[in-house]
């Protein structure tokens, strides 16, 4: 199919793709209730790119179904002009929006923010302040997630260093595996880019127990931190 014009065969070119063993694995590493059809995150991007630019709205005003559906909207969301993203449509929701509460997964929820990362760049203030404080503050596990993931995939530069570590304190006491284990992952890539301004940061911080040591455990993990950082960073362990 060289083009996709409507849903229906978006479907059907996701399901011509189906690697029924690829989804049994999926569904063992994403906890989701939403079925699988079992296709690659790169096949997938394949069949996004098949829709015209004039088709993408027709499509998003699908609710999808499959976990593969919903990656596919946040992909052809992102192929939408900033302002179209998240503007205001019919229902008074953006598209930005309404793909946030099709996520129920880690999945889904960082392929599409760092695929929203490249589209902020020019619009960093504005959508900090109208759109990840927003998320940073919401009840749902994977709202937090999303607004931490794109803190980690748009924001950690000198500029918005004291921000991240400003949202995070504020965010000490939630217990979702999934917020800490976001947490702990934007602390570490900030460490592995500025380590001083981060490791001072650390030594003031409340963060509770566990994800503090998964921070440095990811640290640790990384490559791009010399022996002699990790080293001092297991002596901080709580």
């Amino acid at each position: 199919m060289d083009q996709i014009r409507n849903y229906k065969e978006l479907k059907e070119e996701l399901a011509s793709l189906a690697d029924d063993e690829y989804r049994e694995f999926s569904m063992k590493g994403i906890p989701s209730e939403r079925p699988f059809i079992g296709v690659r995150i790169p096949l997938i991007r394949k069949v996004v790119a098949k829709v015209p630019d004039e088709k993408i709205v027709e499509l998003l005003k699908v609710e999808p179904v499959a976990i593969e559906e919903v990656l596919a909207r946040g992909m052809l969301i992102c192929r939408l002009p900033y302002d179209e993203v998240v503007s205001l449509h019919d229902n008074d929701k953006s598209w930005f929006d309404s793909q946030i509460e099709y996520i129920d997964n880690w999945c889904t929820c960082d392929i599409f923010c760092s695929g929203i990362c490249r589209k902020i760049k020019k619009h960093q203030e504005n959508f900090l302040e109208s759109k990840i404080d927003e998320l940073l503050n919401a009840a749902d596990e994977f709202a937090v997630r999303a607004g931490l993931v794109m803190l980690k995939c748009g924001y950690i530069s000198e500029d918005y260093l004291a921000v991240i570590f400003d949202r995070v304190e504020r965010l000490a006491e939630r217990e979702e595996y999934y917020i800490r284990m976001a947490i702990a992952w934007l602390i570490a890539e900030c460490f592995i880019k500025f380590p001083e301004a981060t490791l001072a940061y650390m030594k003031v911080s409340k963060l509770p127990r566990w994800t503090f040591n998964k921070t440095i455990s990811k640290i640790c993990d990384s490559y791009r931190v010399d022996e002699d950082a990790k080293a001092m960073l297991k002596k901080m362990r709580r």
